[in-house]
C-alpha cells in the first residue's frame, strides 16, 4: 500500500468508523456467539499473497462484529465508560501515524513534554492540589497508564520501594528479602482485585501504602540529548516504550474545552439519578450504593441466587447489557451510564426492559413455591 491507495482508504475507513458510530443503536448491543466462534470463520494460515482491502473490510462485518460487544452502544450499561470521542480518534489517527516509541525524552520529546503539561492540565480540571503537578520545575506530574490495574500495580511497587529505603534507615540490619517477607497492603471489599491480606502474625507485618515514589532503571541510549532536564517517563511505568497517547487528550480537550467535558459528566450524573429514581419508585428493588457519579447498584429484594437469574435474563435478551459486583455479600447488578450517544430514552428502554424481565421472574419464582 502507497501513500496513494492509504488516502483511499483511509477515507472510506474512516466512513466505515463514522457510520459505525452513528448506527451502532441499531446494533445488538451483546454478541450471540460461543467461545471459539472465530476461529472456524477464518483460514488456518496466514495468506501466502496479499489480499484486497474491499475483501478485508467485508470481513470484519462478516467475522468481528458479529463477536463485538459495542461497548459504545447507548445500551452498553456494564463495566464503565472508556470515553470515546470523535476527536480522541483524529488524535490516535495521528499517534498510529507519527509511531514513536517515547521510553525517553530524547527518544520523542514532543511525547514526554506533551503528556506532562496534558496530565498537569487535567490535574488542575479536577482541582489537584499544586505540589501533584509538574509544573515547570515541580515535583509532581502524573503518567497515562495502560489500564487501572497496572497503574495499581506502579503505585503498589512505588509504595513498596519507598518502605523499604525508610525502614533500612532505621533497621540497617534487617535484610531487603527479610522486609519484603513482612510487607502487607491493606485492602477492602470495594476493590474489584483482591489480595490475600490475611495473616496471624498481623503485628509483624509493616504497612507500606503511604507516600509513593519509583524505582529507576538506566541504559546509556535512554539520556541522549537533555533528557536530565525533563521527566523520564518509562520511570513510572511498567513497560519501556509507550506511545504518543497523550494527543488524544491535547485534541479532546481543545475541541471540547473544560465547559464541554464538564457537561458530558453532569449529563451522566443527570441520567444515573435519573434511573436511581426509577429504581425507587418500584418496591420490589433496592438501591445497594450511594449514586455519586454515572454508577447505580441496584438488585431485586431478595436472595442472591434470583439476582443472578435476574440478570442472566437480561443479558440473555441481549436487549441491553449489565455485569454484577458483590457488595457485603449481596449480588449486585450495576448500571453505568457509559455511552456519549446515551439519552433518557435509553435509559427508560433500559428500565422497561429490566422490570419487564424481573415481573416474569418474579411470577415464574412465585408460582414454582405455590
Amino acid at each position: 500500500m502507497d501513500a496513494t491507495e492509504f488516502r483511499k482508504r483511509g477515507k472510506e475507513m474512516v466512513d466505515y468508523i463514522a457510520d459505525y458510530i452513528e448506527k451502532i443503536e441499531e446494533r445488538q448491543v451483546y454478541p450471540d456467539v460461543e467461545p471459539g466462534y472465530l476461529r472456524a470463520l477464518i483460514p488456518e494460515f496466514a495468506p501466502e499473497t496479499p489480499e484486497r482491502f474491499e475483501d478485508i473490510l467485508k470481513d470484519v462485518e462478516r467475522i468481528i462484529m458479529p463477536g463485538v460487544t459495542h461497548w459504545h452502544s447507548p445500551y452498553f450499561f456494564a463495566y464503565f465508560p472508556t470515553a470515546n470521542s470523535f476527536p480522541a480518534l483524529l488524535g490516535d489517527m495521528l499517534s498510529g501515524g507519527i509511531g514513536c516509541i517515547g521510553f525517553s525524552w530524547a527518544s520523542s520529546p514532543a511525547c514526554t513534554e506533551l503528556e506532562t503539561v496534558m496530565l498537569d492540565w487535567l490535574g488542575k480540571m479536577i482541582n489537584l492540589p499544586p505540589q501533584f503537578l509538574a509544573g515547570k520545575d515541580g515535583e509532581g506530574g502524573g503518567v497515562i497508564q495502560g489500564t487501572a490495574s497496572e497503574a495499581t500495580l506502579v503505585a503498589m511497587l512505588a509504595a513498596r520501594t519507598k518502605a523499604i529505603r525508610h525502614i533500612q534507615l532505621d533497621n540497617e540490619n534487617l535484610t531487603q528479602g527479610e522486609i519484603i517477607g513482612r510487607l502487607v497492603a491493606y485492602t477492602s471489599d470495594q476493590v474489584s482485585t483482591l489480595f490475600p491480606i490475611d495473616c496471624p502474625i498481623y503485628k509483624l507485618l509493616i504497612p507500606f501504602l503511604r507516600e509513593v515514589s519509583l524505582l529507576s532503571a538506566t541504559c546509556a541510549y535512554f539520556f541522549l540529548g537533555k533528557s536530565h532536564l525533563c521527566f523520564i517517563l518509562q520511570h513510572w511505568q511498567i513497560p519501556l516504550g509507550r506511545r504518543f497517547r497523550s494527543l488524544k487528550m491535547w485534541f479532546v480537550f481543545r475541541m471540547y474545552g473544560v465547559s464541554g467535558l464538564q457537561e458530558y459528566i453532569r449529563k451522566h450524573v443527570r441520567l444515573a439519578h435519573e434511573f436511581k429514581d426509577l429504581v425507587l419508585q418500584d418496591d420490589r428493588f433496592e438501591i445497594c450504593a450511594d449514586v455519586i457519579l454515572g454508577l447505580v447498584c441496584f438488585r431485586l429484594k431478595g436472595s442472591n441466587e434470583l439476582n443472578e437469574v435476574l440478570l442472566k435474563n437480561i443479558n440473555d435478551a441481549r436487549k441491553i447489557h449489565l455485569v454484577p459486583c458483590h457488595l457485603r455479600g449481596k449480588f449486585v447488578l450495576r448500571f453505568a451510564i457509559c455511552a456519549r450517544t446515551v439519552e433518557s430514552s435509553h435509559i427508560q428502554f433500559a428500565w422497561k426492559n429490566i422490570t419487564t424481565i424481573a415481573s416474569v421472574l418474579l411470577k415464574t419464582q412465585k408460582q414454582s413455591t405455590d
